[in-house]
């Protein structure tokens, strides 16, 4: 009697205990792992993934879309970031030229991509790609780094989502250079179809007018942005 009693519980302990293993190994792997995953590694893709960063990436199938090094320094900067409030994760590529959809928002929890769309670089950060990045006021460039989303108001440029940058020296500027995120005319695929590039913001990345309002009030109030070239 005393045997059958105390054999389920030690399964369930060691099953608890298998759970709680895999999971700080996961994570912390996520930060020191040195394994990366790119579209041409067929053997890697073909196996499980091995820690947590490549579990969302696998699952939200972000594979061929946006680029893994990449991904894996935006959730660090998410997982990094103590102001964040909601497990969205925005990623925009700047290495891209501006007419690829190189705005992505990701939703940590669900594991799933949510938006993939254009996004507008500063007018004296380039003309069809961005190659010049800066913090100062008045530079009309784009700004790289960690953001982290704040709230909405109705300005010069319609509906749009105040930012705070929290990258020291690269983009903590944000709030003094009326940096948000808005819709824009300029930002249509209207508008690469007819100049053969997207318009340009005064450093704002400004998005399609279709879709500015439902992203700013999905990523709205502590989402994470992170911003690279």
């Amino acid at each position: 009697m005393i045997k059958n009693i105390i054999s389920p519980l030690w399964t369930f302990a060691f099953i608890a205990t298998l759970a709680f293993s895999y999971n700080a190994y996961s994570e912390t792997e996520l930060l020191s792992s040195k394994t990366e995953l790119s579209p041409g590694n067929v053997e890697l893709k073909a196996e499980a993934p091995k820690t947590l960063v490549e579990l969302i990436y696998h699952r939200a199938a972000l594979d061929g879309v946006v680029d893994f090094q990449l991904f894996k320094e935006a959730y660090i900067a998410y997982r990094k970031t103590p102001e964040k409030k909601k497990p969205l994760l925005t990623i925009i590529d700047y290495s891209k030229p501006s007419t690829d959809k190189r705005f992505y928002v990701i939703d940590l929890d669900k594991k799933s991509l949510m938006y993939n769309t254009y996004v507008s670089h500063g007018v004296n950060s380039g003309a069809k790609e961005a190659t010049a990045f800066s913090n100062a006021i008045n530079s009309r460039k784009t700004s790289l780094g960690t953001f982290v989303t704040d709230t909405t108001y109705y300005g010069s440029n319609g509906y749009s989502l105040r930012l705070d940058g929290l990258s020291r020296g690269v983009n903590d500027n944000a709030r003094e250079r009326y940096i948000v995120v808005h819709g824009a005319d300029y930002a249509n695929e209207s508008f690469i179809k007819k100049n053969g590039y997207l318009g340009r913001s005064w450093g704002c990345p400004a998005l399609p007018e279709a879709l500015s309002k439902e992203i700013i009030d999905t990523i709205k109030g502590g989402s994470v942005i992170y911003a690279s070239s």
